[in-house]
């Protein structure tokens, strides 16, 4: 005869997660709780309040891949508990990250012998790429002006108003002057010729965007690199050129291999890409590519041996995980030039799809181009009743996370909406999209006008185009202040 006990009113274990004191109680927010509570409670809890985030497949506000193939998780999170800085003690994934960077630096066209390894590094994203590739910059010109007897304590870079947010960060915390070329309304990425005017005897570098933040605009580094090319021979300088392609590194080579913007161009000496945005890895991977090893110098770099070996080191960080190095690798080797190219073809078609239907509404100005990354920034026709804020919380309803903003100086009186198309955007997804943003306007349409009218001084009405631009001047200032009072932050890099 089986003999069994009776679970006692205190045994927790058989009772359900949801009827426990665990959840029936307040856990502390900001500090540690006294006693500990069951995995199964935990982790009921925590993924009860992570519903309340958006879902991340309809964030069109990022550049961050939000999908991958269930084989690439797996790797992924075999890999989770690998350190990246462990090289004796990892050295195939120590390959694999130079591997990767010699696919990149290829497909960037560096120029490298048969035999000839690149020079880069991966990192956590661009913005530590940029901080790094500035670093160069700015250490490979102190070492010209002091071979020259000059003064090396006022460098400055020089980039359009329209740059990531991780530039200001970088001529901030290292102390660099932030010359940006402003921006003109119906143009909203640098201008090559203005920007060489603005070179200096002090200038580290320029750098160019390959695919703007704001409307997904490559800028002309062709152009750029010819009038800087004039302006070193009549000067003597040797201004050099960064290219930030976090968005359109891993876009160029496949929709547009003819375009000149990369390790072609002689005065471009490093270019960094985001692995996770169209480089299709989970965020936390980015690149950093030199052209040679002149260019970044050998003081920069830092070697230790308290891992088991001599390991060289150029990073801002020390630890971090080696999944997504992993992940950026199985990616390169999984779908290899073909696969790259069928997607980003895919991206801009569905980009299209989009487009099309936005204008067919007749209620939008585009402002994004065909060229470029695959996007589409939109503005109203017409903002005197409602405006693309209106427009973006109301999508919201929907599901649909889609950014409004407003452009840099000088074009600061400029609004637009911005859906980025990565590889999970469906045409299903586009033509749904199309069809909700009717709905925002026909039910915007019904509603009283949120914008004040515009008045002179003197109480008298304002003409219709005056009108127009202080309702956007004043529906601007207003959004600025509610952004600074929730302190938010730009874009991710």
């Amino acid at each position: 005869m089986v003999l069994s006990n009776a679970a006692s009113a205190s045994d927790e274990s058989i009772h359900s997660t949801f009827a426990s004191r665990y959840v029936r109680a307040s856990l502390p927010r900001y500090r540690m709780p006294d006693n500990s509570i069951p995995k199964e409670a935990a982790y009921q809890i925590i993924n009860d309040e992570l519903m309340l985030d958006g879902n991340p497949r309809l964030n069109l506000a990022s550049f961050v891949t939000t999908w991958m193939e269930p084989e690439c998780n797996k790797l992924m999170m075999d890999s989770i508990n690998k350190n990246y800085v462990d090289m004796d003690e990892y050295p195939v994934t120590t390959e694999l990250q130079n591997r990767c960077v010699n696919m990149i630096a290829h497909l960037f066209n560096a120029p490298l012998g048969e035999t000839e390894t690149a020079v880069g590094v991966g990192t956590v994203g661009s913005s530590e790429a940029i901080m790094l590739a500035g670093l160069a910059f700015k250490r490979r010109w102190q070492n010209k002006m002091r071979a020259a007897g000059k003064p090396c304590d006022n460098p400055n870079i020089v980039t359009g108003a329209n740059v990531q947010v991780c530039w200001e960060k970088f001529a901030r915390y290292f102390e660099v002057e932030l010359k940006e070329v402003k921006l003109t309304e119906g143009y909203y990425v640098m201008d090559p010729a203005k920007a060489v005017e603005m070179v200096d005897e002090n200038t580290i570098c320029v750098a160019a965007i390959l695919g703007s933040t704001l409307n997904g605009e490559f800028e002309d580094v062709k152009t750029l690199n010819d009038l800087l090319v004039k302006k070193n021979e009549e000067t003597g300088w040797d201004t050099p050129i960064h290219v930030d392609a976090a968005s359109g590194g891993f876009i160029a080579p496949f929709l547009y291999p003819e375009l000149e913007w990369d390790f072609r161009l002689p005065l471009v000496k490093s270019i960094n890409v985001s692995g996770h945005k169209y480089g299709l890895v989970y965020a936390g991977v980015g690149w950093a590519i030199w052209r040679s090893k002149e260019d970044l110098p050998e003081e920069l770099i830092f070697h230790i041996n308290y891992l088991g070996a001599d390991q060289p080191t150029f990073t801002l960080n020390f630890s971090k995980g080696s999944s997504q190095v992993i992940a950026q690798y199985y990616q390169l080797i999984r779908l290899g030039f073909e696969g790259y190219k069928n997607i980003m073809d895919n991206c801009q078609e569905n980009a299209m799809v989009l487009k099309e239907g936005l204008e067919r509404t007749g209620r939008f100005n585009i402002v994004s181009k065909d060229h470029g990354v695959p996007l589409v920034a939109f503005s109203l026709k017409d903002s005197s009743r409602h405006t693309e804020f209106e427009i973006s919380e109301y999508l919201r309803r929907f599901g649909w996370i889609v950014p409004a903003y407003t452009m840099p100086p000088d074009a600061q009186h400029i609004t637009v909406l911005r859906v980025v198309i990565r590889e999970d955007f469906s045409r299903t997804f586009a033509e749904r999209l199309v069809i909700d943003i009717e709905k925002v306007l026909h039910e915007l349409d019904a509603l009283p006008s949120r914008v004040a009218p515009a008045l002179l001084p003197n109480g008298d009405a304002t003409t219709s185009s005056e009108k127009d631009l202080a309702r956007q001047r004043e529906v601007v200032t207003l959004w600025r202040k509610a952004v600074a009072d929730k302190k938010k932050t730009n874009g991710v890099c």
